[in-house]
């Protein structure tokens, strides 16, 4: 018997169809010389399948439109809030008055100081500082409200957890602890001796809640060197603020404005810490002013301890990085003028 060809395409792929045959009971072996072989699919209604896939393919996906999908996530999900770009993000503000960040009688020293001890100046209170606002006190009360719903609802979530008495000794330990770790470091870099020489281990005359946190620095003091000033105060006479800087030396060779923070949790990236930036900017920008000080520091560091005694991260301001945050601090010391 005469049987005719023809190429078909079927699942994507070209097959060869035999017209003598019923297209139900298709296969491609069928214009074979070897036996037919029984599909195990054959016993069901192949009729009803291709009605079946016929349906799936001529409807619709959805008949609702891009629109009413969208209303409905929101309602689900809440609205989504796309990043800004480069055309419509806005623009950075500038403070009114753009105050020097150096002073212009005083030259950046670049050779190392002269041998003594680091320069320690101890605030005082008196009348002519009595009204003199803190960095501290001024970058408090100039939150955001992002940064006060945050600080609001971190704080109910301790309360929640620890009670309120529980929560005001987690404070004070907090504080206790910063307080005595800060007074480790100062030890350290006044007594002039490398940390290299002593193992973090064996330091046994520091009290055990900040061993974590001295062996975290650890490999950061190695790199300290030529310390000129630890917990001295700093005075801007003519923007009125002053602050206790940690401490003023130079890491890797270039002197900084140094601040030693504590934290539980792990703060790899610069923006991480918050307002600490704007916080070193602000101290640097009074020493600069500082007639106490016969030199000026255009760089910052910011280094991170951890109390599991893991690798503290030291994230470095740069003196053009320095300058951004200086005019955010006198942006945000505009607002607390303002205020009063």
């Amino acid at each position: 018997m005469f049987i005719l060809k023809r190429i078909v395409s079927v699942g994507g792929g070209m097959v060869p169809q035999c017209t003598s045959l019923p297209v139900r009971n298709f296969s491609a072996c069928h214009c074979l010389s070897s036996p037919k072989r029984r599909s195990p699919y054959s016993v069901e209604d192949s009729e009803r399948y291709s009605s079946l896939v016929k349906s799936v393919i001529s409807s619709r996906v959805s008949a609702q439109t891009p629109e009413s999908l969208q209303a409905e996530d929101e309602h689900i999900y809440g609205r989504i809030v796309k990043a800004q770009t480069s055309s419509t993000r806005p623009e950075m503000k500038e403070p009114r008055t753009l105050h020097p960040f150096l002073h212009s009688e005083k030259t950046v020293e670049t050779e190392e100081p002269e041998s003594g001890p680091p320069a320690r100046i101890v605030l005082e209170r008196g009348q002519d500082r009595s009204s003199v606002p803190s960095v501290t006190r001024i970058l408090q009360q100039t939150l955001s409200p992002e940064q006060i719903f945050y600080l609001e609802r971190w704080k109910r979530k301790m309360i929640a957890e620890l009670g309120e008495d529980g929560f005001k000794e987690y404070s004070q330990n907090l504080f206790r602890q910063g307080h005595h770790f800060h007074s480790a470091v100062e030890d350290i870099l006044t007594s002039g001796e490398k940390w290299k020489n002593d193992h973090p281990l064996e330091t046994k005359e520091y009290p055990p809640e900040i061993q974590g946190y001295m062996e975290s620095i650890s490999h950061i003091l190695e790199d300290v060197s030529a310390v000129r000033a630890t917990e001295t105060t700093v005075q801007h006479n003519t923007l009125n603020y002053l602050g206790i800087v940690d401490c003023v030396a130079r890491y890797r060779g270039v002197l900084c404005v140094i601040d030693w923070k504590t934290s539980e949790r792990p703060k790899p990236f610069l923006s991480n810490t918050y307002d600490n930036p704007i916080q070193v900017a602000a101290y640097a920008g009074a020493l600069n002013s500082d007639g106490n000080y016969k030199y000026q520091v255009e760089n910052g560091l910011i280094v991170v301890a951890y109390k599991d005694g893991s690798p503290a991260h030291a994230h470095q301001l740069k003196s053009e990085l320095m300058l951004e945050y200086w005019k955010t601090w006198l942006l945000r010391l505009e607002v607390f003028t303002e205020q009063r």
